[in-house]
């Protein structure tokens, strides 16, 4: 599909004028046990303001931010010349520590110029996209602790016996455990954070691993796993379980995996431009895969605006796009049931709140 006919092309054109730029630092404890540090970008310009969020995992890329500043943002122009413009620009004071912290800042500028293009025009994402939002449903993403028990998961389910998991899978989870996960009937999907580099969160390949989780929770999808010979023996026959997350930046990046997918998630923040992300949504579309939204435990509208496009492309997936509430470090009532209403806001790109 050239770039002429993909959905991009929907939002490429609309006008948008760029008065005034505010950062905003937001920090939380959160469920994986530390400080959540994100940054809200907000572009104001003829009596209206966008919000965008950076997602950068550094908080140290943050507090750099705050004490250098953007580049000068301001002017008249559309989507698709607000991102030739960025092209241009270094958006870091410092080379970040990880490279793909670039497309998290691009992410925030561009979806708090689109929130501020589409109010300036007073219509709604979905409206321009022509899509009808729709029920999102979503998984709760947690960790089981260390050592590691069911407690978690036994905790949420006694509040709401509905939810369904995506599980952080480290190496003590043993038979008794996978079999007591199996049991509860509500783990969707197992992320064994294979593809991550230089992390605190890299758990390398461990085949005896991959094998307990893979025969142990069939119904499960198995994200994110490092293929190597002695992986693929213990992974096969359930190739068609094996979806990615980490290594999905754009097109090109599906298109390397050792093999088709049957689903992927997708996470805007990662794609870094609007047009990078639409082009992905074409292509999954194009081909048959799935997908699913992934979280980066958003503080601000960010959250909203992956639930936002959730609803609009993979509303039926197992979304990492849980409201806010099922991030906190100890499970609490009172938080939105799966799936979520559609809430998008009369114009703009946000999710969950009025005019």
């Amino acid at each position: 599909m050239s770039a002429d006919a993909g959905t991009y092309a929907r939002i490429r054109d609309l006008p948008l004028t760029i008065e005034a730029v505010r950062i905003d630092r937001h920090a939380r404890e959160v469920s994986s046990g530390f400080e959540r540090v994100t940054t809200v970008v907000t572009l104001s310009g003829a009596g209206h303001s966008g919000l965008g969020e950076d997602v950068a995992y550094e908080a140290e890329e943050h507090d750099r931010l705050h004490a250098a500043g953007l580049p000068d943002l301001t002017g008249a122009t559309t989507i698709g010349g607000f991102a030739a413009r960025l092209d241009g620009l270094d958006l870091f004071p410092t080379p970040p520590e990880r490279e793909v912290s670039r497309n998290f800042r691009r992410w925030a500028l561009e979806s708090a110029a689109l929130d501020l293009a589409l109010r300036q025009a007073g219509l709604p994402l979905h409206e321009v996209l022509g899509r009808t939002p729709r029920p999102v449903r979503f998984v709760v993403s947690t960790r089981l602790g260390e050592p590691a028990t069911t407690a978690p998961v036994e905790r949420w389910l006694a509040i709401d016996p509905t939810l369904r998991f995506k599980l952080d899978a480290t190496p003590d989870w043993d038979d008794d455990l996978i079999r007591r996960l199996d049991a509860t009937g509500a783990v969707d999907s197992v992320d064994l954070k294979g593809m991550y580099e230089d992390t605190v969160v890299d758990r390398g390949a461990d085949p005896a691993l991959y094998r307990r989780v893979a025969e142990g929770l069939p119904a499960a999808w198995i994200e994110d796993p490092r293929l190597t010979p002695e992986t693929r023996a213990a992974l096969a026959g359930h190739e068609d379980r094996i979806t990615w997350d980490a290594p999905i930046h754009s097109v090109a990046d599906v298109e390397a995996l050792p093999f088709p997918p049957r689903t992927v998630n997708v996470k805007p923040s990662r794609f870094g431009s609007l047009q990078a992300l639409m082009a992905g949504y074409d292509h999954l579309e194009a081909r048959g895969i799935g997908a699913y939204g992934g979280g980066q435990f958003e503080l601000g509208p960010g959250r909203g605006q992956i639930q936002y496009l959730a609803s609009l492309f993979h509303p039926d997936g197992p979304n990492d796009t849980a409201p806010g509430g099922y991030n906190l470090p100890d499970p609490a009532p009172g938080n939105p049931p799966s799936p979520l209403d559609p809430a998008p806001s009369p114009t703009g790109f946000r999710w969950g709140e009025g005019a």
